[in-house]
């Protein structure tokens, strides 16, 4: 009975996984985020490689902007091809044009975007881009996987990646840009943060929370078929809001990257003073509690184990990320510190557990100015 009640779960989560992989960002908070990585951009290549250049919002923003940002070239690929594209690419070679059950992955490249003479740029001049340049709208040989060896190929040749991959596959995706040393602007999930394979990347300082704070409620537009399931199934508010009529669905979003931004600079303000009354040492952790990330001591120097959205404010400048405990399981990479009591690794404060804590402690510097 047990293995047939995992195997019914392994199917559960695998089709939950799915769902929140056909969220698709709003325009509107690409161009709100991407705001803030301008200079980044010159004469980079930038490669969305989750990303059907006739639905994606983030092929969009960075067609309509290709000139302001000076972009060197766009590549965009996907898994599956939009009908549009497919039918294009029919006319393009002379075959007849594919079904939506059998859309053929491709890949567009755009080097250029003629000057408007009126000034900006608007979706119909867009769309006359993808109509006209022929020859930058191409199939692709295998099924347009970002692990696919000719995406692979495409990420080398590239400068940026910027995207939402599959949420399903996250700890996959950041793997193979760190293991390709390429810069990149993504969104996953913010309970991405708790594994173990992208927090060592956070720790390292090679991953980062972006400018979009993570308590931002992220919409995302969702397939017809999926708002429907959401409509009779989940719970407004919590699961999809409905905007203008339209269904959006919600998701514990949050933007990563490892360009540099202004906030990874600002110091966060400390006030409080250390008390051992209102911070209580861990039970089994030579560390105190801090509850609230605007409370964090200025005067204490060891070891405090804060909130999560603390990665919304981590200068590294200011503070050193020792590791995190957000599961029972002790695994001293992840965690950082030495566990002083056996059991249940996470911190616990009375034999109760607290919430998922990230250890850090402040900075030499931050030490030294203060008693000098």
């Amino acid at each position: 009975m047990a293995k047939q009640k995992d195997s019914k779960n392994i199917k559960l989560n695998t089709a939950r996984s799915a769902k929140n992989d056909e969220f698709y960002t709003q325009l509107s908070d690409i161009e709100k985020e991407l705001r803030h990585y301008q200079k980044h951009f010159r004469d980079k290549i930038v490669f969305c490689n989750c990303d059907d250049p006739y639905e994606s919002n983030f092929f969009k923003h960075f067609a309509l902007s290709f000139n302001t940002l000076g972009l060197k070239k766009l590549i965009a690929t996907c898994y599956v091809g939009s009908p549009i594209a497919s039918t294009l690419l029919s006319l393009f070679d002379g075959e007849s044009p594919e079904n939506k059950t059998t859309r053929n992955p491709h890949k567009i490249e755009v080097s250029e975007v003629p000057e408007n003479p009126e000034g900006g740029y608007s979706m119909a001049d867009v769309a006359n881009l993808l109509r006209n340049k022929k020859n930058i709208l191409t199939r692709l040989k295998g099924d347009g996987d970002f692990r696919s060896p000719e995406c692979v190929e495409l990420m080398k040749q590239s400068d940026v990646i910027v995207t939402n991959p599959p949420f399903s596959l996250f700890r996959e995706y950041v793997a193979q840009l760190d293991e390709l040393g390429k810069q990149f602007v993504i969104i996953g999930n913010k309970n991405a943060i708790t594994y173990k394979e992208v927090f060592k990347l956070i720790k390292e300082n090679k991953m980062w929370v972006g400018m979009t704070p993570m308590g931002t409620d992220m919409l995302f537009n969702v397939p017809e078929s999926f708002a429907k399931e959401l409509l009779a199934n989940k719970k407004e508010g919590s699961s999809y809001k409905i905007v203008d009529g339209i269904v959006k669905g919600r998701s514990q979003a949050v933007w990563f990257t490892n360009l540099d931004i202004r906030k990874r600079h600002e110091e966060l303000f400390l006030y409080k003073r250390y008390s051992p009354a209102e911070y209580p040492k861990y039970d089994n952790y030579d560390a105190i509690e801090v509850s609230k990330v605007v409370e964090i001591p200025e005067d204490y120097d060891g070891v405090m184990g804060v909130p999560i959205s603390f990665l919304d404010k981590y200068n590294p400048e200011q503070f050193e990320i020792l590791g995190m405990s957000a599961s029972a399981g002790y695994n001293e990479e992840v965690v950082g510190i030495p566990v002083l009591v056996g059991g249940d690794a996470r911190p616990l404060i009375n034999g109760k557990n607290t919430y998922a804590r990230v250890f850090i402690k402040k900075e030499e510097r931050i030490n030294e100015n203060r008693t000098s």
